[in-house]
């Protein structure tokens, strides 16, 4: 930097405009080129023009001010709080914590990651969702960082005016220039959501809206939803572009590929590649070894650094405080001393309350403190009760609920207890859930607090006070004065000598923020007074300033008890009063000629934003500043700044007291005033790398991980201390080495009230040496602090077991990490310097989580540059990945009483998914490094070895069959007739009035039957039809487009009578044609379709002009409708040749988005009737009810084929009616008492969700499912357990057995493998290991192990089918112990594809397929596309043979390659959907390996940003994935198929053309 040597002398009023602007700038009150066209004004007189350099650069390079410490005059004004600066401090100009070391050590941190240019995808995200809470504009300087309370300490490393400007012009490491809109306009540009920004996007933006549109453009699918919550009528897309008839191994053309399979100009995509490049980045440590997890998986351990620093020095000793002296009037007992100063110097001032505005209002002198407080003690043990039943007992816990701005009154209550012998418990306002643990645990049943405070309580509605929420029963005693009874004369309380009982419990939260109370014993407070009245040589008569709050830690220890012990008076200034006038504090000083304040760094740094207001204050009075925060390793900086501007106001450098506490130790180590003129304590400046292995080595090589620590003063009188290691075993720490601080002596707590257990480890602990034996009896209390004691004895604390967060085993402090944090330029971003840091468990280790407040004029760019630049800060000075970076809306984060953040609930919120951020930044990919280490496929591993060692592991070859068709009797029907339209001849003439099909509507009510010889005659006027008006051939391709009835089943049969072949289609829906048309019109144009067969309203919906706009209407072929047709005899009903022809094809689009067409012959129908008909014992006088559709697979032929080949009778539910009608398929099944029923996945979980909730309502209608045998779910997919679980349990009370419930199993290349039929063992389940499946290996385990998959069999093989377990890659049969894909051999196997090119080698791969080895008869397999596996049973099957049972894991096309291991996108969804209630639906698919999560929201939006965080960790732990984008959609987003399943595809090819409108977009990095 060109730093002119002018500047320094700059007049003063030049340098006040100058800090006057920065604030402006800070405030956001102009804008940053404002700011530098007013600063280069002011400063153009004092700046030589550096010769020869280009004006940009010398913008580049301004003068930094340098931050002059030297004279109080330079210091004032530097700090940059004019006499505005007050009244306008929104912002978080916070100087509390600024260390300037630390802030040039930031900036040069990012210096150095400046030269690697890299571009982070910024995420996208819908304008409209995140609206931010107002900020309180009315509050004051600051409710600071971190908790206010000790909770956490707070701390502020905000930037010099200087240094935030040198950051702010280095070029961002996010680089623009090449990635264009992907960075800088995202936010805006989401397709330009909200703001009409004709500017924003770069020329990718542009192309991707531009190219789009001269393709085909796949139908979109979230424009069929009317309402933003319901789920689009079930569509089944094909895909865009050419039509493959295969649906495996087929390069699938997706609008957005270019040649090597990465789509060209769609704004995800260019977000992606850099992504991707971002990821290519090395990571941080390569770790080496490895250890075996549960033999399946490999977990990478982090091994120690050989290079890492470890302890050289001895082991340390105890360290003493000086002896207590004995002081000749030390009183026997606290209660003493009142009774003392109370009787003798009644008139004596003891403490004065201030008002709102800092005015003293009321003081209490000893007399009154005596007199008020022995009347409560009266009437707490005399008048609550009856004389026989007194409520209160000495030695019971009473709570103590007064606000922070009324000592008086708690300081008569607490003495009043001490008095009566109760136990005060003072506690926050009422409120929180963890101190009704407090309060349980303690056994408190009473209250006292004031009138003024008992109003504000929330009451019920008859004037009782609110039962909170988690509190016990609890009666409220008002102390007002006017409410207690005066005490007899001859009444006295008992005050004996000081002795273990409880004197009082103050209150605790835990890092997890459980609320824990510790006890303090008499005689330890009164230790405790005697110790700090010798520390801090406390006189009679004294006046002290007490700033912090009294009920607890420091405030009540001196200003309450301490007090009393020597006669002093103190002067309580309430944080309200800090808030309203920050100087307050100063000014009491000043006006009470105060010996001692009790401050923390928070209330010096608003003492020096507001010092301009107060040029005549003098603190010479002070002996003591007691900076009860000074253990903060951030204080450092406080109390210099605060003694450089008050120096000149009389306050002398060696009164400023750090001290260091704890709740268990109370005072740890206290450094006492020292004396005028002698040198001030040295500081340690530590090397951050060494404390991160818990080794304290002076910083030399880096300056920028340095920490700067003061010293805490020594040791208590009366004490002994020593440093122990902070896990593990109680072991003494070497001498330079960091521990956690224990101190033994008689002023310390003694238990946590009510826990045994935890009181053991903190105040009972004897430490051990290296060997493990105990060093001394003498117990030691942990005091929760960490640090070391350096020379001199002197004390150092480098911070708290608390913020402690051990990442792959080393040590980082929350502190450090916020204070790095605000030292990256936070202003423009980070509102007032609130900042949360906590550490999560994710997969094996501890995960660093970051949550700033976000001010509500930060800009999404600004604040992602903020966040992009704290990673690189902390990866740079720490040493250490962020897991997960948050933004929230200002004042969001929970706060603590005094304001402050509350850690452990902001991360329970943050666990829970209810912290609402409204920016995330997630880091998986550079933080977890334990992942195990991608699988390699063994190679060189040939079949017939695989066989020969199965065979010698006594595995079985994994096979199972049906029962063999040849053995079992049929009559006389198959022999005779050996298609399907003579079966339907016969039954016209044998049963001509038999009913065949009943057809329902919405009501219940039959609307349509058909019987055999309407059935025939009706078929057979259609056939007419055919040859008359559509002039067909035999063999020419009909399209049947109908609504699921009977009418499609007639033009079914009419095709076959007249040698057509029949080609079923769903028809298109009106409501969406754009959507539901091109897929009518591809399969029509596949299968070159001569005809189609509709009725009349579906004709005129063909050629309307709505259809017009979806597809060229000019090109249908013939349109033929049969609602009206001619009586006309057929000549003659055709005949096929052989039963090898065809009969009909099956088309339906995968869920992989292809389209395919399967040939079924003649001779397949009648295999597959017969094969049902054994399996269902189906014959004429049974009825079975269909609620599926009847469009492909075993739907198809349920609902047209069986019940003329069994005769049996069909009641036909159409599914969509029971969108109208819930009831109608479960009152459809009662009131015909149905045995056996089929229906689909979509129709169980209509009735699972619909019906779940109205089961008695249900039973008062009277359906009762006691009839049901069997309950079968058509589907082609591995078996729903939870819902078909679900659906038996819910309608158990109406009868349903839990045995009826089954599934089917088919696929293309065969439509029923497995059905469940009604005899035979049910179907069996098992649990699987999900780790070894991901390795094509199956292990049972036991239910509830981890990682533990249920699956259930499939039903039974039917009659004549045999299936085998095939490695997909090798074509080798598998053992029972590998998954591998299903292969099948029937005689209903589909006879191959119907495909535009009939790629034969394709067909026969699939079709006809031999085993590479093993097979001596060369049997010829189907391959099904399935996974599975198959298991022998105990069960018998009915052949008398053990059963095998088939289980099918998932469709092969639609698994994920990840790591070298197979995932079924199933089991990571399964994962994701339970991880918050406002996830409807979710999909996963890969692209470019890394893996996209898609989930639906159905809350709102402001939950979106929730779900990252909670995605990303549920597939790390259960998946051991990282995942790469997580997609946030509404309800509805996700293509799902008439089947009811997802297709993914579609979902992928929509995200990449930007067609999904997402709420969010997250990269993780």
């Amino acid at each position: 930097m060109a730093e002119p040597a002018a500047v320094p002398a700059l007049p003063r009023e030049v340098r006040e405009q100058l800090a006057e602007l920065e604030l402006e700038l800070s405030e956001g009150d102009i804008t940053q080129k404002g700011y530098e066209k007013k600063r280069a004004k002011l400063l153009a007189p004092y700046v030589p023009q550096t010769q020869g350099v280009d004006p940009a650069l010398q913008k580049e390079s301004r003068p930094q001010m340098p931050v002059p410490t030297a004279t109080p005059a330079s210091a004032s004004s530097s700090s940059s709080s004019s006499k505005f600066h007050r009244a306008r401090s929104g912002g978080a100009r916070d100087e509390r914590y600024r260390s300037d070391i630390h802030t040039e050590a930031v900036q040069a941190a990012l210096a150095k990651h400046k030269e690697q240019k890299m571009a982070l995808p910024m995420p996208t995200k819908r304008r409209s969702t995140f609206v931010q809470s107002p900020a309180d504009a009315c509050t004051p300087p600051d409710t600071s960082s971190a908790s206010e309370d000790e909770g956490s300490l707070r701390r502020q490393a905000a930037l010099s005016a200087a240094l935030h400007q040198s950051l702010q012009n280095a070029e961002s490491w996010i680089n623009r220039s090449v990635q264009g809109s992907s960075t800088s306009s995202s936010a805006s540009s989401t397709l330009s959501h909200g703001e009409g920004k004709g500017t924003s996007g770069s020329l990718a933006d542009v192309f991707a809206n531009t190219r789009i549109e001269s393709f085909s453009v796949p139908p979109d699918v979230t424009a069929t939803t009317s309402t933003p919550s319901a789920r689009p009528a079930a569509i089944d897309l094909p895909p865009s572009g050419i039509v493959k008839g295969m649906h495996k191994g087929s390069n699938r053309s997706s609008l957005m590929d270019t040649a090597d399979g990465v789509p060209v100009s769609s704004r995800v995509s260019t977000k992606i590649q850099q992504l991707l490049n971002t990821l290519k980045r090395p990571k941080r440590p390569p770790l080496k070894e490895f250890f075996v997890d549960d033999f399946e998986e490999i977990v990478e351990v982090p091994q120690p650094d050989p290079n890492q620093p470890k302890p050289e020095g001895r082991q340390m000793t105890p360290v003493k405080g000086e002896p207590l002296g004995v002081v000749c009037n030390w009183p026997p007992a606290l209660e003493a001393a009142l009774q003392r100063w109370g009787t003798t110097q009644a008139k004596c001032p003891c403490l004065t309350a201030l008002d709102v505005t800092g005015k003293p209002v009321y003081t209490l002198t000893y007399g009154k403190l005596w007199s008020r407080s022995l009347k409560l003690a009266y009437t707490l043990l005399n008048k609550l009760g009856t004389k026989n039943e007194p409520v209160l007992k000495p030695g019971d816990r009473v709570a103590l609920v007064y606000p922070n701005n009324d000592p008086v009154m708690f300081m008569v209550a607490f003495y009043g207890c001490l008095l009566a012998e109760v136990i005060p418990v003072p506690i926050e306002d009422a409120g929180g859930q963890q101190i009704g643990f407090l309060l349980g645990s303690c056994g408190i049943a009473l209250a006292l607090t004031t009138e003024v405070c008992l109003k504000g309580l929330p009451k019920t509605q008859n004037g009782e006070i609110v039962q909170f929420k988690g509190w016990p029963r609890l009666k409220w005693v008002v102390t007002d004065s006017k409410y207690l009874s005066k005490s007899p004369k001859d009444w006295q309380p008992n005050i004996s000598a000081a002795g273990t009982e409880p004197a009082y419990i103050e209150y605790k939260t835990s890092k997890e923020g459980s609320v824990m109370g510790v006890t303090v014993s008499r005689v330890a407070m009164l230790a405790h007074c005697q110790a700090l009245s010798q520390a801090c040589n406390y006189s009679e008569g004294e006046t002290i300033v007490n700033v912090l709050d009294f009920k607890k830690d420091a405030g009540l220890w001196h200003g309450i008890l301490t007090n009393v012990m020597n006669k002093l008076h103190t002067i309580s200034v309430p944080y309200s009063v800090m808030k309203t006038c920050p100087l307050s504090w100063v000014q009491r000083v000043h006006a009470h000629k105060a010996k001692v304040a009790l401050v923390k760094c928070r209330d010096l740094h608003w003492a020096m934003m507001a010092h301009r207001d107060q040029r005549d204050v003098s603190l010479s009075s002070l002996r003591m500043l007691i900076v009860t925060d000074g253990a903060n390793p951030w204080s450092v900086s406080s109390c210099d700044a605060f003694l450089s501007l008050f120096q000149s106001h009389g306050l002398k450098p060696e009164a400023i007291c750090p001290c260091a506490t704890s709740p268990e130790a109370m005072t740890v180590a206290i450094r006492r005033p020292g004396v005028p003129g002698a040198p001030l304590p040295g500081r340690a400046i530590l090397s951050m790398n060494g404390l991160s292995f818990g080794v304290i080595r002076v910083n030399t090589e880096d300056k920028n991980s340095a920490l700067t620590v003061q010293d805490v003063g020594h040791v208590m009188p009366g004490g002994m201390m020593c440093i122990v290691k902070p896990d593990g075993p109680p072991q003494l720490c070497k001498t330079d080495e960091i521990g956690e601080i224990c101190v033994s002596s008689r002023a310390g707590g003694m238990m946590y009230y009510g826990l045994a257990g935890v009181t053991k480890n903190t105040f009972e602990v004897i430490p051990v040496n290296s060997s493990g034996s105990p060093v001394g009896e003498v117990p030691f209390v942990r005091s929760g602090l960490l640090g070391f004691v350096g020379p001199g004895s002197l004390v150092f604390v480098v911070g708290k077991m608390d913020g402690l967060l051990t990442v792959s085993g080393r040590r980082h402090n929350a502190d450090d990490i916020v204070a790095t944090g605000l030292a990256v330029e936070s202003i423009k971003t980070v509102y007032r310097g609130r900042i949360a840091v906590f550490s999560v468990s994710v997969f094996y280790d501890e995960r660093i989580v970051v949550v700033a407040e976000q001010r509500p004029d930060a800009s999404e760019e600004d604040s992602f540059q903020w966040m992009s630049r704290v990673l690189q800060a902390i990866d740079s000075i720490h040493q250490v990945g962020v897991y997960c970076l948050a933004l929230v809306p200002a004042n969001t984060l929970p706060k603590t009483p005094l304001g402050g953040i509350h850690i452990s609930q902001t991360k329970q919120h943050f666990l829970e998914g209810s912290l609402h951020p409204c920016n995330i930044l997630m880091c998986p990919h550079t933080c977890v490094t334990n992942l195990p280490k991608p699988r390699q496929k063994q190679p060189g591993v040939g079949p017939a070895s695989v066989m020969v060692g199965n065979l010698v592991a006594g595995k079985r070859i994994a096979q199972a069959s049906g029962r063999d068709l040849g053995q079992i009797e049929d009559n006389d029907l198959v022999k005779k007739h050996q298609f399907l339209t003579e079966v339907l001849q016969w039954r016209a003439q044998a049963t001509p009035d038999h009913p065949l099909f009943l057809l329902l509507n919405a009501k219940g009510t039959t609307v349509c039957t058909a019987t055999c010889l309407q059935l025939h005659k009706k078929a057979e006027r259609i056939a007419s039809v055919l040859c008359d008006k559509g002039h067909l051939n035999a063999g020419d391709n009909v399209v049947l487009l109908y609504p699921p009835g009977i009418e499609l089943i007639t033009a079914f049969y009419g095709c076959l009578y007249s040698g057509c072949v029949p080609v079923t289609v769903r028809p298109p829906h009106a409501q969406s044609l754009v959507a539901t048309l091109p897929t009518v019109r591809m399969i029509v144009e596949v299968s070159k379709a001569a005809c189609i067969l509709t009725t009349q309203t579906l004709m005129r919906l063909l050629k309307s002009r709505e259809a017009a706009g979806a597809v060229d209407v000019k090109t249908w072929p013939t349109i033929i409708d049969t609602d009206d047709l001619p009586r006309k005899r057929l000549a003659q009903i055709y005949k096929p040749p052989t039963p090898e022809m065809l009969a009909y094809l099956d088309f339906s689009v995968s869920t992989t988005g292809m389209l395919t067409g399967v040939k079924m012959s003649h001779a397949a129908v009648s295999g597959l009737c017969r094969a049902i008909k054994l399996q269902c014992e189906l014959y004429s006088s049974r009825q079975i009810a269909i609620c599926l559709d009847p469009y492909c697979g075993l739907g198809f032929v349920l609902w047209c084929l069986c019940s003329v080949y069994s005769g049996h009778q069909s009641i036909l539910i159409p599914p969509m009616e029971l969108e109208s009608n819930l009831f109608l398929w479960l009152s459809t099944v009662s009131q015909y008492k149905i045995r056996d029923t089929f229906c689909s996945y979509s129709v169980m979980e209509l009735c699972t969700k619909g019906l779940g909730n109205q089961v008695e309502m249900l039973k008062a209608r009277g359906i009762n499912l006691s009839c049901v045998r069997t309950c079968v779910v058509v589907a082609e997919e591995r078996p729903r357990v939870s819902l078909t679980h679900s659906f038996s349990k819910l309608f158990k009370d109406i009868g349903l057995s839990s045995r009826a419930v089954s599934t089917t199993f088919g696929s293309r290349v065969n439509v029923a493998i497995c059905l469940q039929g009604t005899s035979g063992p049910d179907p069996t389940t098992v649990y699987v290991d999900l780790k070894s499946l991901r390795h094509d290996r199956v292990r049972l385990v036991e239910r509830g192990a981890p990682q533990s998959l249920l699956l259930s069999e499939s039903g039974k093989i039917l009659p004549g089918v045999k299936v085998v377990i095939v490695n997909p890659e090798t074509k080798g049969p598998l053992g029972d112990s590998h998954l591998g894909e299903i292969w099948v051999n029937s005689p209903h196997t589909a006879s191959g594809y119907y495909t535009i090119y009939d790629n034969e080698t394709l067909q026969a791969d699939h079709f006809n397929t031999r085993l590479s080895f093993g097979d001596a008869a060369q049997t010829l397999w189907a391959r099904t596309g399935y996974l599975g596996f198959v298991r022998r049973t105990e069960l018998t099957a009915a052949s008398g043979e053990r059963h095998d049972a088939l289980y099918v894991v998932g469709a092969l096309d639609e698994t994920l390659e990840l790591r070298g291991l197979r995932y079924h996108p199933i089991d990571i969804e399964t994962s994701v959907s339970r991880t918050h209630r406002s996830i409807a639906e979710c999909a996963v698919f890969t692209w470019t390996n890394l893996l996209v999560v898609v989930v639906e929201l159905c809350g709102c939006e402001q939950e979106a940003l929730d779900l990252v965080p909670l995605v990303t960790n549920v597939v790390l732990e259960e998946h051991y994935l990282i995942v790469g984008v997580v997609v946030v959609v509404d309800p509805g987003v996700i293509p799902i198929n008439s089947r009811g399943e997802k297709q993914r595809m579609h979902l992928r090819d929509s995200f990449l053309a930007d067609q999904l409108d997402p709420i969010y977009v997250a990269y993780n990095m």
